[in-house]
């Protein structure tokens, strides 16, 4: 099983060359940093399972307003580093104009040695997705057409692409990702609420993993379940999928969440710090706990 960490760096912790040389000690198989460009301050948490595990009250947190770009960030990890995978848990696709996105995932790929790894979503909070220029609505639409755009980017030596929300002619756009055809997609959605269909399907269609929130391993089972007859019917490899569990339910000792997740077919568990947790006794804490267990 991968063990990876899902890191709040902020100008209140450790740098992030110095957690990126930390992880990589300690045996983490990846860092994954979270995005928010802005935080409204008329907002209130979103009602989801997530959110009560976030936040202590109904008011967000001074930490949760203060992520920082994760690309320049992780630039920074990358460099601090050799194994360490570099993840965004997750990207807020529909938030960025998709032709730089497409130019930063590929520069941050070539330069840290093939080791990004794309975590995406579309964002859940509504008064964000206003503020940045995208419709609440619609982000999901917007975030699937963004992602076939930047497909064609990075894997044509001339690209074009003409979209409802995109369209450019023949471009090239270099450098390439060192990853062949593209880093992979880990879709960053479903998991928690009444279904994760959408999710699913968005997988099959886009991506090459899927990475739920909080899913206890029974729920996992099922999900999976069904994404192998998506697969099916849409000819793909389910066996080719890499499965990712962001904030992941422990199920007693490490032994026994390590087992249930495996048993359930996940091959990574990203266990998250936020900014007040991410020390160096913490990390070595859950090292301790889950590396190598």
């Amino acid at each position: 099983m991968k063990i990876g960490v899902g890191a709040f760096i902020d100008e209140s912790t450790q740098p992030p060359d110095v957690i990126g040389r930390l992880c990589e000690k300690l045996g983490f198989e990846s860092i994954w940093l979270p995005e928010h460009p802005v935080m409204p301050v008329a907002t209130v948490p979103p009602q989801t399972s997530v959110s009560e595990r976030v936040f202590e009250s109904q008011q967000v947190p001074d930490w949760y307003t203060r992520i920082p770009d994760p690309f320049v960030t992780l630039m920074a990890v990358a460099a601090a580093t050799t194994r360490l995978r570099l993840g965004t848990g997750v990207c807020l696709v529909p938030e960025h104009e998709p032709i730089t996105l497409a130019k930063t995932v590929a520069t941050l790929d070539l330069f840290s040695g093939g080791r990004f790894l794309f975590g995406v979503g579309a964002g859940g909070i509504r008064e964000e997705s206003a503020a940045m220029g995208v419709d609440f609505r619609r982000r999901w639409v917007m975030t699937r057409e963004y992602l076939r755009a930047m497909k064609e980017l990075w894997s044509k030596p001339v690209s074009q692409f003409d979209g409802e929300f995109v369209s450019f002619p023949a471009l090239k756009s270099l450098p390439k990702p060192l990853q062949k055809p593209h880093p992979p997609i880990h879709i960053g959605a479903g998991g928690i609420g009444p279904s994760s269909a959408r999710a699913l399907r968005d997988t099959v269609a886009l991506g090459d993993g899927w990475a739920p929130v909080a899913i206890p391993p029974n729920q996992l089972v099922k999900e999976l379940a069904t994404l192998k007859e998506l697969c099916a019917q849409a000819g793909r490899d389910f066996s080719a999928l890499e499965i990712t569990i962001f904030m992941p339910i422990e199920q007693g000792n490490p032994r026994d969440t390590l087992r249930a997740y495996e048993a359930a077919g996940a091959h990574r568990l990203v266990f998250t710090l936020f900014a007040p947790q991410l020390t160096e006794p913490m990390l070595a804490e859950l090292a301790r706990r889950y590396v190598g267990g």
